[in-house]
């Protein structure tokens, strides 16, 4: 109900729930998008915060030096899973689990090895890309489902805020091509316009997939009733039924125990079997190779496609099963055909990780986020700048509008800010430092929360300026702090074909020359006339920020 006592119609009813629910949680979703963002170059992230694997090259021998490397390192477990070198990842990523260990993660043993050498590495402790990617949805230093129900509702109420904003726009499309800077308000609502419609399906899409991927913890009760509360047989069955999918390498599969009937005998080349998946499968590679009973005569030796033909599936991976012993071909499973629906969630949630991109749709993929991110971003500004007029009259900034600047600061350019420091952490930490992960993990969170008292204290507009311009200069050193600091550079990641190292190097330069323009927009900008201080410490903000 209006002021004039008549209803609203439901395009002002919208543009309020619009506005309200895109504030009142968008700091949050923000960072949900951001780090979502960069997660689709996770592996490049874990590659690059490693630089002791960036020496390792891999050649047409790295499978045959993997296995006699584990026939030296595990010569007693149970079975080993040996992940190959691909275009997104250096090393040999090996696990085993050593005869008598504990069932479970906990009993599982991992390894890097060097593909050139097959020697094992020692990467400096870090969380890497993985930190960003569970902040994403699992936040930070609280209980998991309490961060996963957080995010959900969070994200319930974008996908409500994208759908109202979309109603909203009576012109939402014809205004995607109009931009009139320099004109206040106008400029940065054209500016969210352009970001909202550039990516919309990409918007729609991230959104409503990452409420599926949460829709067994945030709706249950189907599966609790069916299944008596038992989410285990529920999963093991939708495996079963090839609902699931997934390919590559993990853990090892479930393992027998060795008995006294099984005979010591060598395991077989690998390269004739990798020359029969090769001749199988044109065109692709293998992936992963698990060995089972190693160094006995009942020894099997499965091959994994890498890489997924499809979403259908979830990018689920073919397979050749050979005799440990002979190396003849046993058998070569079919893939289980999912349901419809179980191929329809398959395909939604696959787009949404991204994890069977090639480099080109992954690219696409992270400049849809970075609209994203901006789209949230301008928002944010946008509610500010909208009430500046009100300011104006009042000839002050009230309590709860200076608070939304010192919010939109940190969440925005401070985040920005604490990324880019805990990547410089990552380095300048020393590579020995006892709970060194711990270190990297609590210098992000401290940056974070430096930025936002630097928000408060210094005026609006410079605070913008000083904390974007140093996110740019923190993103655009990288590259060059990269070989000084143990790892290979651009020209050499390049000239080697070492591309996730060369693609963490290029999305940080990126990054510069986003956060850098946003900078010398603020620098070459005049302030507008400047309200009176409000009672928060540095409430005397420019008008534009």
């Amino acid at each position: 109900m209006r002021a004039d006592g008549k209803s609203e119609g439901l395009r002002q009813s919208m543009s309020w729930l619009h506005t309200w629910s895109g504030l009142l949680l968008g700091w949050l979703l923000y960072a949900v998008f951001f780090t979502g963002t960069l997660s689709y170059f996770l592996d490049e992230v874990n590659l690059w915060m490693k630089p002791e694997l960036h020496r390792s090259v891999p050649d047409a021998g790295t499978a045959a030096r993997a296995v006699a490397a584990m026939q030296e390192l595990a010569p007693r477990a149970a079975a080993w899973t040996i992940a190959l070198p691909n275009e997104r990842q250096a090393a040999v990523e090996v696990s085993w689990r050593e005869p008598g260990a504990a069932a479970g993660r906990a009993g599982l043993r991992r390894a890097e090895l060097d593909a050139g050498t097959g020697e094992v590495l020692q990467p400096r402790q870090t969380r890497g890309g993985a930190f960003l990617y569970r902040f994403h949805f699992e936040l930070h230093a609280m209980p998991r489902l309490w961060a996963r129900w957080i995010v959900g509702v969070a994200t319930m109420l974008m996908f409500v805020a994208i759908l109202s904003g979309v109603v909203t726009h009576k012109k939402i499309f014809a205004d995607f091509f109009t931009f009139r800077p320099g004109k206040g308000q106008r400029s940065w609502l054209d500016a969210h316009n352009a970001t909202a419609v550039l990516a919309l399906p990409f918007h729609l899409m991230i959104t409503f997939s990452g409420l599926l991927l949460l829709m067994y913890m945030l709706m249950p009760w189907g599966i609790q009733a069916g299944y008596q509360g038992d989410m285990q047989a529920y999963a093991a069955e939708r495996r079963a039924a090839g609902m699931g999918g997934g390919g590559g390498g993990g853990a090892p599969p479930r393992e027998a125990a060795r008995t006294e009937r099984e005979a010591a005998a060598p395991l077989a080349p690998v390269a004739p079997m990798l020359a029969e998946a090769g001749r199988r499968w044109p065109g692709r590679s293998v992936g992963t190779i698990v060995v089972n009973r190693p160094g006995t005569d009942r020894a099997t030796v499965e091959l994994r496609e890498h890489g997924g033909r499809s979403l259908v599936d979830r990018g689920a991976s073919r397979r050749l099963l050979f005799d440990g012993m002979t190396g003849e071909l046993r058998d070569a499973p079919a893939l289980p055909a999912p349901s419809a629906a179980s191929a329809t969630y398959n395909v939604l949630t696959s787009a949404h990780l991204g994890r069977f991109a090639g480099p080109a749709l992954r690219w696409l993929l992270f400049l849809s986020g970075m609209a994203g991110t901006a789209m949230a971003a301008t928002g944010l500004v946008l509610w500010v700048v909208k009430r500046l007029p009100e300011r104006r009259k009042l000839g002050r900034t009230p309590f709860g509008h200076r608070l939304v600047e010192v919010l939109n600061v940190g969440a925005v350019a401070g985040l920005s800010l604490a990324t880019a420091g805990y990547f410089w952490l990552n380095r300048l930490l020393p590579a020995g430092l006892a709970q060194r992960a711990d270190w990297e993990v609590q210098g992000f969170f401290a940056l974070w929360a430096a930025s936002l008292l630097h928000a408060a204290l210094r005026p609006h507009r410079r605070a913008w300026l000083e904390q974007m311009a140093a996110a740019a200069a923190g993103f655009a050193l990288l590259p060059l702090l990269n070989p000084l600091t143990g790892g290979h550079g651009l020209f050499a990641s390049v000239a080697l074909g070492q591309w996730p190292i060369a693609g963490f190097d290029l999305a940080m330069l990126s990054l510069a020359l986003l956060h850098g323009f946003v900078a010398w927009r603020l620098l070459a900008r005049p302030a507008a006339p400047v309200p009176a201080r409000g009672r928060l410490a540095g409430a005397t903000p420019g008008a534009r920020p």
